[in-house]
């Protein structure tokens, strides 16, 4: 579903008042807004956010143990496999690459839940859901993809709703970061990393239509770079 994205100015001064309401610096002045006047909004489809999910929690359960094998026979049997990023791809097969930054992807993780409607809400004060687990595919038992999505009945969000929050966490990115720059106490129970991760999920889920945006990307391609 495509729609009329809201009003960027007013958006924004919500996430800066939010931002002032946390107690964060605000961003300077000619920090750019993520979209234009008459710019259109929409979630991807469903599916491969769902997919998305999937390919995340299975890549977690690599982090805390699931052997090799048996996650390629998880993903093969989900039909998952061309959802696989390379460089997850490699880590899944051989344990290469960053497993710290795979760990972080629980907070990515996270925040596509909340676009799905599985999670209430993506305070930035607060970590993770412990109750998210449950409405994760149970890989451990055997629950295929397919078997999961039939069983969680996702209820996206409003793609305006998934804009504001993309907007805010723009925001807190950068306030998260400058705050840990000079050595302040943050708000809550997360930090930067935390609200990249959340960002880059929110970045990849909501697709931007106009003159300014390219092509939505994949999932590695996502800028978090401004």
């Amino acid at each position: 579903m495509t729609v009329p994205a809201p009003n960027p100015r007013e958006v924004r001064e919500a996430s800066l008042d939010e931002l002032s309401r946390l107690g964060l610096p605000l961003p300077p002045a000619q920090f750019p807004l993520v979209w234009e006047p008459g710019d259109e909004i929409e979630l991807r489809p469903t599916a491969e956010i769902e997919a998305r999910i999937a390919v995340l929690h299975l890549i977690l359960a690599r982090c805390f143990g699931m052997p090799p094998q048996a996650a390629m026979s998880w993903l093969l049997g989900s039909h998952l496999m061309e959802m696989v990023t390379p460089p997850e791809w490699q880590f899944v097969i051989g344990g290469k690459g960053d497993h710290r930054s795979f760990v972080l992807h629980h907070d990515a993780l996270f925040a596509l839940a909340w676009v799905l409607g599985l999670s209430k809400q993506l305070d930035p004060t607060l970590a993770v859901d412990e109750r998210l687990v449950e409405r994760l595919p149970q890989i451990a038992e055997g629950e295929t993809f397919p078997r999961w999505r039939s069983r969680i009945l996702a209820a996206p969000q409003h793609p305006a709703d998934a804009a504001a929050l993309l907007d805010l966490h723009y925001c807190l990115d950068w306030a998260y970061l400058e705050t840990e720059r000079v050595g302040r106490s943050l708000p809550g129970l997360v930090d930067a990393n935390a609200i990249g991760q959340r960002r880059w999920a929110l970045e990849w889920a909501v697709i931007l239509r106009g003159p300014y945006h390219d092509e939505p990307p994949g999932w590695e391609e996502v800028d978090l770079s401004t």
